[in-house]
Formats: C-alpha cells, structure tokens, sequence
C-alpha cells in the first residue's frame, strides 16, 4: 500500500521530506549531510537551505517532485 504523497513546495520543512530515502539523497546532493544533524531541520524550508548553499531552490523542488512521477 503506498501513502499519497503531498506535493513539494519551495515553503515545504526539510525535516517533513528526509524521511523519504529518495529525497533525502536529493537534499544531500543540494546541500550536504550536515543538513541531517542541523537542529534547524524541523523548522527551515527548502527555500531557506537553497539561499544558504546558493542553490535554485525550484531546481531542488523539481528533482523531488519528479521522484513522486517515476
């Protein structure tokens, strides 16, 4: 049974998406794995983490959303 996935926004909180194994290799390839140990997981959005590592955060958004497609 697979739960339906709610789609990936810019505004979405790092730590309500890395519990998904794929999209935490997503936000590791962006932004490291330091993201994982950083206590600000549960409240910083993708946008927030992609400013920080100077990343599109829409590219980000994309390469997650797109995981939900396959």
């Amino acid at each position: 049974m697979e739960a339906t996935k709610k789609k990936v926004t810019k505004d979405t909180v790092i730590g309500e998406i890395i519990n998904d194994p794929d999209a935490r290799k997503v936000i590791e390839k962006y932004f490291g794995n330091g993201c994982f140990t950083c206590p600000g997981i549960k409240v910083e959005s993708i946008s927030f983490g992609a400013m920080m590592h100077n990343v599109d955060p829409e590219k980000v958004v994309k390469e997650i959303n797109e995981l939900e497609e396959n």
